[in-house]
């Protein structure tokens, strides 16, 4: 009973350091949602040049979603007449290169994870461009476009297919403080909560449970701890390998990450950990729905090919600059509620939520929060 307390009260501590930073940014996302509509998107992905690759990754670090939302989304681009390679990289970046991602790893981990991420996203995108534009066969995306055409169902089905953008014309300001700004705002910024609800709290109670229960031991030697040279090579190779096996994507796996990283894996090797969100077993057997099994088996190997050399390019890039934070810095959050800056921070954003729950409520949110995980639109082809 002690070792179960011990585990739940490392999952405590970890949920009250992050929250303000989730609360702020799923804000920024409901914003961004809230007046850029999801036919614009589409307009620019057509094609997978580089500048649209970049358009395409700062659309979705702008539309930020739990992993199946994101996946959910990408083909239902797709479907609209999205380039494939563009929407994979929405894709990616609507997951790995968000504001939430970026300031819960400085908090856990150091800034340096937070710079760590946001320069290998962009090296995983063009690594997977790279191979796509080798390995993609105009055979493979025709049986993924008919594949993707029948419309089976996922998962985050009914949220992927909602588009809550204000209708209104006038300016971005105009749009977002608008009465009906507030209510798209509200609506955006719940149903992204409740989409990535389940997995967080999985992530947090496997992080927990790991912490409290695993010897340290067990991890140094899974790790090569004590062979420098072993470790940094292992790490961006077996990092994605413990994501796809522990079922938890989104942000849902850096408490995972920190206990990873306190356990002795490479600084590569967490950020690669991090980026496979998108190739646990739950979401492999919706690629094999969405585009068929040639492609699913086909992204499994690029995005983990992509993953590893963005591992081992933040590793090297970050290690000679000097930049790789000392382990034995690394600490699991333990202290549980004080007094401190976080709880400030966390009494201001909890009321920010507050009101956007309420305004949720009150516009008819819980009616379309029923639908979220509903079938996708049939009809939800090219427009």
């Amino acid at each position: 009973m002690h070792a179960v307390l011990h585990a739940l009260s490392i999952t405590g501590s970890m949920t009250w350091e992050i929250t303000w930073a989730l609360i702020l940014g799923f804000t920024l996302s409901a914003v961004v949602q809230a007046v850029v509509r999801k036919s614009t998107v589409v307009s620019l992905l057509g094609d997978d040049r580089p500048r649209t690759l970049a358009v395409s990754a700062g659309l979705g670090a702008a539309s930020s979603s739990c992993s199946y939302a994101a996946v959910a989304l990408a083909r239902s681009l797709f479907r609209k007449g999205a380039n494939f390679t563009a929407a994979m990289a929405f894709e990616i970046a609507s997951t790995n290169l968000v504001v939430e991602l970026g300031v819960i790893l400085a908090l856990l981990m150091g800034w340096q994870f937070t710079a760590a991420e946001f320069v290998g996203g962009p090296v995983m995108i063009l690594v997977l461009a790279f191979q796509f534009r080798l390995f993609l066969s105009e055979r493979l995306l025709r049986q993924a476009r008919e594949q993707a055409e029948q419309g089976r169902a996922g998962s985050m089905e009914g949220h992927a297919a909602m588009d809550m953008s204000v209708r209104r014309g006038g300016s971005f300001t105009e749009r977002l403080f608008s009465r009906e700004g507030f209510t798209a705002t509200s609506h955006v910024f719940v149903m992204e909560w409740a989409a990535i609800l389940r997995d967080l709290v999985v992530g947090l109670l496997i992080a927990g449970a790991v912490a409290a229960w695993v010897p340290d031991s067990f991890w140094r030697a899974f790790f090569f701890e004590g062979h420098p040279l072993a470790a940094k090579l292992w790490g961006p190779l077996i990092g994605p390998v413990v994501a796809i096996a522990s079922f938890v994507c989104s942000i849902g796996n850096v408490p995972l990450a920190v206990v990873l990283w306190q356990g002795g894996i490479s600084f590569g090797g967490v950020v690669a950990f991090i980026f496979a969100d998108l190739l646990i077993l739950p979401i492999l057997n919706i690629y094999r729905k969405y585009y068929g099994r040639r492609t699913a088996v086909f992204l499994l190997g690029t995005f983990y090919a992509a993953m590893v050399l963005a591992g081992y390019f933040v590793e090297f890039v970050f290690g000679g600059l000097g930049l790789i934070p000392d382990q034995a810095d690394a600490k699991v959050p333990m202290e549980g509620v004080r007094w401190n800056y976080t709880t400030w921070l966390n009494i201001v954003f909890l009321a920010l939520a507050a009101v956007l729950v309420v305004r949720f409520l009150r516009t008819g949110g819980a009616a379309m929060l029923r639908m979220m995980s509903g079938a996708p639109d049939p009809g939800g082809g090219r427009r």
